[in-house]
């Protein structure tokens, strides 16, 4: 069974940090490209970075130069660095497997994050 279990969410102020993790299981993970996501309050779930064997990308221009994303495929877990957080980062945070940039499996519980001073 594919499951995911994202944590590290919490209440910054702006201009703080977090660093989201996500262990994932049921399914080859050291070949997998992993993506994370987000979704606001009333929005559509975005891409917001990707995550392949060898290298990471930043999907979302706003937020390119305050993300960064590793992996450790010993413990199964990508994660997603956030530095200078803005308000309009508050969301709910998601990754998934990704095949052809789209998600693969169910979503998991995903990690609230939320900017505000």
């Amino acid at each position: 069974q594919v499951q995911f279990r994202e944590s590290g969410g919490g209440l910054v102020q702006p201009g703080g940090s977090l660093r989201l993790s996500c262990a994932a299981s049921g399914f080859s993970f050291s070949f997998a490209t992993m993506g994370w996501y987000r979704q606001a309050p009333g929005e559509q779930r975005e891409l917001v970075a990707t995550v392949t064997r060898f290298s990471g990308l930043i999907n979302i221009d706003s937020v390119k130069g305050r993300f960064t994303t590793s992996r450790d495929d010993v413990k199964r877990t990508v994660y997603l660095q956030m530095n200078s957080l803005k308000p309009e980062d508050t969301a709910v945070y998601y990754c998934n497997r990704l095949r052809d940039g789209s998600p693969v499996y169910s979503w998991g519980q995903g990690t609230q994050v939320t900017v505000s001073s």
